[in-house]
């Protein structure tokens, strides 16, 4: 199953989700993530966070939902509101949709112990939901079903 994590500029929430999913996810399960408005880079900040976790950081960029055109997303989880309210591409077909919103932690002002802090609270938001989706029973959920279930995860 593939899931695509889509943010407005994917260099922050859903690289850290991308990451964050692949790190924890059982075979089968894969994770990419793009941008509706790609930065072209990923924040250094969200690539510090994710080394300093022990997550693998390798192949993580910023693209465009055009990358996934040949091989689209069995499900598209939004991560900022701005996204959520974008309608997915056409060629992601059948593609549930469902919204994990996150603040931005790189909005965050202060020092560094409170810019860490806002990155590493966004990454354990983003480990509940992922664990939580992992627990699902896939082999015998039904569509309807699994749309309820990821739109209650978007409130863990």
């Amino acid at each position: 199953m593939r899931v695509l994590f889509m943010c407005t500029a994917n260099s922050c929430r859903s690289i850290l989700s991308e990451a964050l999913f692949n790190h924890l996810a059982p075979a089968g399960f894969e994770a990419v993530s793009c941008g509706s408005f790609p930065k072209g880079q990923v924040l250094p900040r969200s690539l510090s966070t994710l080394a300093h976790a022990g997550i693998s950081t390798t192949g993580l960029g910023s693209k465009g939902s055009e990358a996934f055109s040949e091989c689209p997303p069995d499900i598209v989880i939004t991560v900022c509101d701005s996204a959520a309210g974008e309608p997915c591409p056409v060629y992601f077909g059948p593609a549930l949709k469902a919204h994990w919103g996150l603040e931005d932690p790189s909005e965050v002002t202060g020092d560094e112990a409170a810019i860490n802090e806002a990155f590493m609270a966004t990454l354990t938001r983003i480990e509940r939901r992922c664990l939580a989706f992992f627990a699902l029973p896939f082999a015998s959920i039904d569509r309807q079903a699994l749309k309820h279930a990821l739109d209650k995860i978007g409130t863990l």
